[in-house]
Protein backbone atom coordinates (compact mmCIF):
# COMPACT_ATOMS: atom_id res chain seq x y z
CA UNK A 1 0.00 0.00 0.00
CA UNK A 2 1.64 3.28 -0.97
CA UNK A 3 1.05 5.59 2.32
CA UNK A 4 1.68 8.74 0.16
CA UNK A 5 4.57 10.13 2.11
CA UNK A 6 6.89 10.59 -0.42
CA UNK A 7 9.25 13.61 -0.34
CA UNK A 8 7.32 14.86 3.20
CA UNK A 9 9.97 15.98 5.61
CA UNK A 10 10.13 14.86 9.23
CA UNK A 11 11.62 14.99 12.01
CA UNK A 12 11.86 11.63 14.54
CA UNK A 13 13.84 12.47 18.17
CA UNK A 14 15.57 9.29 19.76
CA UNK A 15 16.39 8.03 16.41
CA UNK A 16 19.29 6.40 17.11
CA UNK A 17 18.11 2.49 18.60
CA UNK A 18 15.13 1.13 19.20
CA UNK A 19 11.32 2.67 18.82
CA UNK A 20 12.87 6.15 17.07
CA UNK A 21 15.77 4.26 14.79
CA UNK A 22 12.50 2.03 13.66
CA UNK A 23 10.03 5.44 12.84
CA UNK A 24 13.04 6.45 11.27
CA UNK A 25 13.53 3.50 9.31
CA UNK A 26 9.85 2.98 8.07
CA UNK A 27 9.08 6.80 6.95
CA UNK A 28 12.26 6.58 4.92
CA UNK A 29 11.14 3.39 3.10
CA UNK A 30 7.94 5.03 2.40
CA UNK A 31 9.92 7.78 0.58
CA UNK A 32 10.07 10.50 3.23
CA UNK A 33 12.95 12.82 4.11
CA UNK A 34 13.96 12.78 7.45
CA UNK A 35 16.11 14.30 10.21
CA UNK A 36 16.98 11.81 12.47
CA UNK A 37 17.77 13.19 16.53
CA UNK A 38 19.43 11.83 19.08
CA UNK A 39 22.07 12.83 21.58
CA UNK A 40 24.69 10.29 21.10
CA UNK A 41 26.90 11.47 17.94
CA UNK A 42 28.65 8.60 16.89
CA UNK A 43 25.38 5.82 17.31
CA UNK A 44 23.47 8.96 15.43
CA UNK A 45 25.55 9.26 12.56
CA UNK A 46 25.59 4.79 12.47
CA UNK A 47 22.00 4.84 12.40
CA UNK A 48 21.88 7.38 9.74
CA UNK A 49 24.33 5.91 7.56
CA UNK A 50 22.50 2.32 7.70
CA UNK A 51 19.23 4.04 7.01
CA UNK A 52 20.56 5.97 4.12
CA UNK A 53 21.91 2.76 2.77
CA UNK A 54 18.96 0.89 2.80
CA UNK A 55 16.62 2.79 1.60
CA UNK A 56 18.63 5.76 -0.43
CA UNK A 57 16.38 8.69 1.10
CA UNK A 58 17.58 11.71 2.34
CA UNK A 59 18.53 11.59 5.81
CA UNK A 60 20.33 14.18 8.28
CA UNK A 61 21.42 13.44 11.83
CA UNK A 62 21.22 16.51 13.99
CA UNK A 63 22.93 16.04 17.50
CA UNK A 64 20.39 17.73 19.76
CA UNK A 65 19.33 16.85 23.40
CA UNK A 66 15.60 17.85 23.15
CA UNK A 67 15.72 18.77 27.17
CA UNK A 68 17.19 21.70 25.92
CA UNK A 69 14.83 24.10 24.33
CA UNK A 70 17.66 25.48 21.97
CA UNK A 71 18.72 22.40 20.74
CA UNK A 72 15.14 21.75 19.33
CA UNK A 73 15.10 25.22 17.72
CA UNK A 74 18.52 24.40 16.13
CA UNK A 75 17.11 20.80 14.96
CA UNK A 76 14.22 22.19 13.41
CA UNK A 77 16.30 25.23 11.71
CA UNK A 78 18.59 22.68 10.49
CA UNK A 79 15.74 20.40 8.70
CA UNK A 80 13.77 23.25 7.58
CA UNK A 81 16.92 24.41 5.98
CA UNK A 82 17.95 21.25 4.60
CA UNK A 83 14.14 20.40 3.78
CA UNK A 84 12.38 23.67 3.14
CA UNK A 85 9.59 22.62 5.02
CA UNK A 86 8.50 20.35 7.86
CA UNK A 87 5.29 17.91 7.49
CA UNK A 88 5.99 15.14 10.00
CA UNK A 89 7.31 15.20 13.56
CA UNK A 90 7.26 12.34 15.80
CA UNK A 91 8.15 13.43 19.41
CA UNK A 92 10.15 10.40 20.88
CA UNK A 93 12.94 10.18 23.89
CA UNK A 94 13.89 7.71 26.91
CA UNK A 95 11.92 7.31 29.86
CA UNK A 96 12.55 9.11 32.85
CA UNK A 97 14.32 6.74 35.96
CA UNK A 98 12.16 4.37 37.55
CA UNK A 99 11.22 4.88 41.59
CA UNK A 100 9.42 5.66 44.70
CA UNK A 101 8.30 9.36 45.20
CA UNK A 102 10.34 9.98 48.40
CA UNK A 103 13.43 8.75 46.00
CA UNK A 104 13.42 11.74 43.94
CA UNK A 105 13.76 15.33 45.09
CA UNK A 106 12.57 18.61 42.56
CA UNK A 107 15.29 18.28 40.47
CA UNK A 108 14.44 15.34 39.55
CA UNK A 109 10.51 16.25 38.83
CA UNK A 110 12.15 19.41 36.74
CA UNK A 111 14.35 16.68 34.50
CA UNK A 112 10.94 14.72 33.39
CA UNK A 113 9.29 17.04 33.12
CA UNK A 114 12.10 18.65 30.14
CA UNK A 115 12.07 15.51 29.10
CA UNK A 116 9.15 14.59 28.43
CA UNK A 117 6.37 17.66 28.71
CA UNK A 118 8.59 20.55 27.57
CA UNK A 119 10.07 18.78 25.10
CA UNK A 120 6.72 18.87 23.51
CA UNK A 121 5.60 21.72 23.86
CA UNK A 122 8.68 23.10 22.56
CA UNK A 123 8.89 20.95 19.36
CA UNK A 124 4.87 21.52 18.58
CA UNK A 125 5.56 25.14 18.83
CA UNK A 126 8.11 25.53 16.90
CA UNK A 127 7.26 23.39 13.65
CA UNK A 128 3.51 24.32 13.99
CA UNK A 129 4.52 27.97 11.54
CA UNK A 130 5.67 25.54 9.08
CA UNK A 131 3.11 23.22 8.85
CA UNK A 132 0.51 26.24 8.31
CA UNK A 133 2.61 26.91 5.41
CA UNK A 134 2.81 23.50 4.41
CA UNK A 135 -0.90 23.17 4.18
CA UNK A 136 -0.71 20.88 7.14
CA UNK A 137 1.18 18.18 8.98
CA UNK A 138 1.41 15.67 11.53
CA UNK A 139 2.00 15.27 14.95
CA UNK A 140 2.65 11.93 16.99
CA UNK A 141 4.07 11.44 20.51
CA UNK A 142 5.39 8.40 21.86
CA UNK A 143 4.99 7.98 25.17
CA UNK A 144 4.36 4.47 26.89
CA UNK A 145 1.54 2.14 28.38
CA UNK A 146 2.61 3.72 32.08
CA UNK A 147 1.07 7.02 30.76
CA UNK A 148 -2.75 5.45 30.91
CA UNK A 149 -1.74 2.53 33.70
CA UNK A 150 -0.81 3.80 36.75
CA UNK A 151 2.23 1.65 37.72
CA UNK A 152 4.37 1.55 41.17
CA UNK A 153 7.49 3.44 40.67
CA UNK A 154 6.72 4.98 37.46
CA UNK A 155 5.66 8.24 38.62
CA UNK A 156 7.78 10.80 36.96
CA UNK A 157 6.43 9.18 33.49
CA UNK A 158 3.05 8.32 34.60
CA UNK A 159 2.83 12.35 35.72
CA UNK A 160 4.46 13.58 32.57
CA UNK A 161 3.47 11.36 29.82
CA UNK A 162 -0.47 12.19 31.29
CA UNK A 163 0.63 15.88 30.83
CA UNK A 164 1.40 15.04 26.97
CA UNK A 165 -1.48 13.48 26.55
CA UNK A 166 -3.82 16.22 28.07
CA UNK A 167 -1.99 18.76 25.45
CA UNK A 168 -2.31 16.32 22.68
CA UNK A 169 -6.12 16.46 22.69
CA UNK A 170 -6.18 19.85 23.57
CA UNK A 171 -3.68 20.71 20.42
CA UNK A 172 -5.97 18.40 17.73
CA UNK A 173 -8.72 21.01 18.54
CA UNK A 174 -6.44 24.61 18.39
CA UNK A 175 -4.55 22.60 15.39
CA UNK A 176 -7.40 21.23 14.01
CA UNK A 177 -8.32 24.42 11.50
CA UNK A 178 -4.59 24.43 10.24
CA UNK A 179 -5.15 20.53 8.80
CA UNK A 180 -2.65 19.99 11.46
CA UNK A 181 -3.14 16.13 13.61
CA UNK A 182 -1.34 15.02 16.48
CA UNK A 183 -1.92 11.71 18.45
CA UNK A 184 -0.12 10.09 21.02
CA UNK A 185 0.93 6.16 21.09
CA UNK A 186 1.50 4.27 24.08
CA UNK A 187 4.07 1.29 23.64
CA UNK A 188 3.80 -1.90 25.54
CA UNK A 189 6.61 -4.19 25.82
CA UNK A 190 8.92 -3.43 22.74
CA UNK A 191 12.11 -5.18 22.03
CA UNK A 192 14.54 -3.18 22.32
CA UNK A 193 18.21 -2.53 23.37
CA UNK A 194 16.41 -0.66 27.01
CA UNK A 195 14.20 -3.30 27.44
CA UNK A 196 17.04 -6.24 27.02
CA UNK A 197 18.68 -3.95 29.89
CA UNK A 198 15.81 -3.94 32.16
CA UNK A 199 15.38 -8.04 31.39
CA UNK A 200 19.37 -8.59 32.22
CA UNK A 201 18.96 -6.55 35.62
CA UNK A 202 15.98 -8.34 36.93
CA UNK A 203 17.70 -11.56 36.03
CA UNK A 204 20.94 -10.49 37.96
CA UNK A 205 18.93 -9.51 41.18
CA UNK A 206 16.79 -12.88 40.94
CA UNK A 207 19.60 -15.02 39.83
CA UNK A 208 18.10 -16.00 36.85
CA UNK A 209 18.93 -16.68 33.35
CA UNK A 210 17.93 -14.05 31.43
CA UNK A 211 16.64 -15.82 28.48
CA UNK A 212 14.10 -17.24 31.05
CA UNK A 213 12.72 -13.69 32.37
CA UNK A 214 11.94 -12.95 28.61
CA UNK A 215 10.18 -15.98 27.76
CA UNK A 216 7.99 -15.38 31.15
CA UNK A 217 7.50 -11.80 29.96
CA UNK A 218 6.43 -13.09 26.72
CA UNK A 219 4.06 -14.89 28.03
CA UNK A 220 2.16 -12.61 30.08
CA UNK A 221 1.66 -10.49 26.76
CA UNK A 222 -1.72 -12.06 25.60
CA UNK A 223 -0.36 -12.14 21.77
CA UNK A 224 2.35 -14.13 23.26
CA UNK A 225 5.73 -12.12 21.96
CA UNK A 226 7.05 -8.85 22.67
CA UNK A 227 6.21 -5.52 20.60
CA UNK A 228 8.75 -4.89 17.91
CA UNK A 229 9.78 -1.29 16.58
CA UNK A 230 8.28 -1.83 13.26
CA UNK A 231 5.02 -2.70 15.52
CA UNK A 232 5.09 0.96 16.18
CA UNK A 233 6.82 2.42 13.16
CA UNK A 234 3.81 0.94 11.18
CA UNK A 235 1.18 3.12 13.15
CA UNK A 236 2.98 6.00 12.95
CA UNK A 237 3.72 6.13 9.21
CA UNK A 238 -0.63 5.31 8.77
CA UNK A 239 -1.26 8.31 11.48
CA UNK A 240 1.21 10.40 9.81
CA UNK A 241 0.14 9.96 6.13
CA UNK A 242 -2.88 11.26 4.19
CA UNK A 243 -4.38 7.96 4.44
CA UNK A 244 -4.72 9.10 8.73
CA UNK A 245 -5.64 12.44 8.46
CA UNK A 246 -9.39 11.91 9.89
CA UNK A 247 -7.63 10.63 13.23
CA UNK A 248 -6.55 13.16 15.71
CA UNK A 249 -6.44 13.80 19.63
CA UNK A 250 -6.59 10.25 20.24
CA UNK A 251 -4.08 8.02 22.16
CA UNK A 252 -3.39 4.52 20.59
CA UNK A 253 -2.19 1.52 22.84
CA UNK A 254 0.42 -0.92 20.98
CA UNK A 255 0.68 -3.59 23.35
CA UNK A 256 -0.30 -6.99 22.11
CA UNK A 257 -3.40 -7.11 24.52
CA UNK A 258 -1.59 -5.93 27.04
CA UNK A 259 -3.64 -3.60 28.77
CA UNK A 260 -6.98 -4.83 29.38
CA UNK A 261 -9.67 -2.08 30.08
CA UNK A 262 -12.80 -0.54 28.16
CA UNK A 263 -11.25 2.97 28.26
Amino acid sequence: MDLQLRDRAAIVGGASQGIGFGIARRLALEGARVAMLARREPSLLEAAERIRAETGASVVPVVADIRKAEHIRRAVEEAVKVFGTIHIVVNNDGAPPVGRLAGFDDAAWQRAVEQNLMSVVRMVREVTPHMRAAGGGSVVNITALSSIQPMIGFGLSVATWAGVIGLAKTLSLELAKDRITINTICPGLIDTPRLSTVFTRRAEQEDRDPSVVVEEVKQSVPIGRLGTPEDIAALVALLVSPLGSFITGTTIQVDGGGRQSLL
